[in-house]
């Protein structure tokens, strides 16, 4: 069975099937808002705005990418979350299953005020050092284990994807890393590169030119398995058991949207699943994987990483209060 067929499969075994979509009003009966709570310019827009063009003429409305940022995320997710007009979606980092790990009162809840519809892509962060850093990531750990808490790792600030992924490192190699912040990941590669930290951690297919430049050497990636990319770098869970931290995209719609709606948009979007397809490409050119599973994967991740991530965050006593 094929990626394609599968996705398709997700969406109808969660009860979202297509016939529905002739049932009551036809949607979409007005535009089609996606907002992203992130600044233009990040990992999020390449699927984004091809998901603009797809679905446009498919849905018969005009689709309006929205970048709504703020808060590490908080506003935007928010604004999702309160839209009544049943045409406004999400598309979100894992930061909507960090956030509530990190606030107390974020204005919404993820599990009832947001719909799952699919998750989007994933993708491994990566850990590099400079050229003559440490040879692996063997190496690395034992170099922080040394030197507890002057080893430095970079990261785009409190809370964000590279800095959990660092505290769970930490807590599951029972090392100290100095947490070094920074805005944007730009910035930490820059500051790898001129020596003023040891590793970097962050968006693979932000290190990829330096790491085919041969200036940087990447040690480990973050996901449960290595990434086709990077085949001969060994996943983090390889060394540090139970380690594993996908960065992933997901899709949510308003809570008030209607399930043929959901149902709707994972019916267009499933043919993109195809490894053939030119969004797919354009994603493992990056080092993605385009996911489009359907609902269900989506919720059941949602739930999982939630509850990690409390966890790690109150082991760790991070606070963005």
């Amino acid at each position: 069975m094929d990626i394609t067929r599968r996705a398709i499969g997700a969406a109808l075994a969660g009860g979202l099937a297509a016939p529905a979509f002739a049932q009551g009003p036809s949607w979409p009966s007005r535009p089609i808002r996606l907002i992203s709570p992130f600044a233009p310019g990040g990992p999020q827009d390449v699927p984004a705005r091809y998901f603009v063009e797809y679905l446009t003429p498919r849905l018969g409305q005009p689709v309006i990418y929205d970048s709504r940022a703020g808060a590490g995320g908080q506003l935007g997710m928010q604004h999702v979350a309160q839209a009544t007009d049943g045409h406004t979606f999400l598309i979100t980092s894992n930061s909507v299953a960090t956030l509530p790990a990190l606030k107390h009162d974020l204005g919404f809840d993820p599990f009832t005020d947001l719909l799952p519809v699919t998750i989007v892509t994933e993708a491994p962060l990566v850990y590099c050092v400079r050229a003559n850093g440490p040879a692996d990531l063997a190496a690395f750990l034992a170099r922080a284990k040394e030197a507890p808490g002057r080893v430095s790792v970079g990261s785009s600030g409190v809370g964000s994807a590279t800095h959990l992924a660092s505290a769970l490192l930490m807590q599951k190699a029972g090392i100290d890393l100095l947490h070094v912040l920074y805005r944007g990941a730009g910035l930490i590669m820059t500051a790898l590169l001129a020596g003023e930290i040891d590793a970097f951690v962050g968006d693979l297919s932000l290190a990829l030119e330096h790491i085919r430049a041969g200036t940087i050497r990447p040690i480990g990636v973050t996901t449960a398995t290595r990434a086709p990319l990077l085949a001969e770098v060994p996943a983090i869970g390889e060394v540090v058991a139970g380690y594993a931290v996908p960065f992933w995209f997901g899709l949510f719609a308003a809570k008030q949207t209607a399930p043929e709606a959901i149902a709707r948009m994972n019916a267009e979007l499933a043919p993109l699943a195809a490894p053939s397809s030119e969004l797919s490409r354009r994603m493992a050119e990056r080092g993605s994987l385009l996911v489009l599973s359907g609902p269900e994967p989506l919720a059941a991740r949602l739930r999982s990483e939630v509850a990690q991530w409390r966890v790690v965050v109150q082991a760790a006593g991070i606070t963005m209060e």
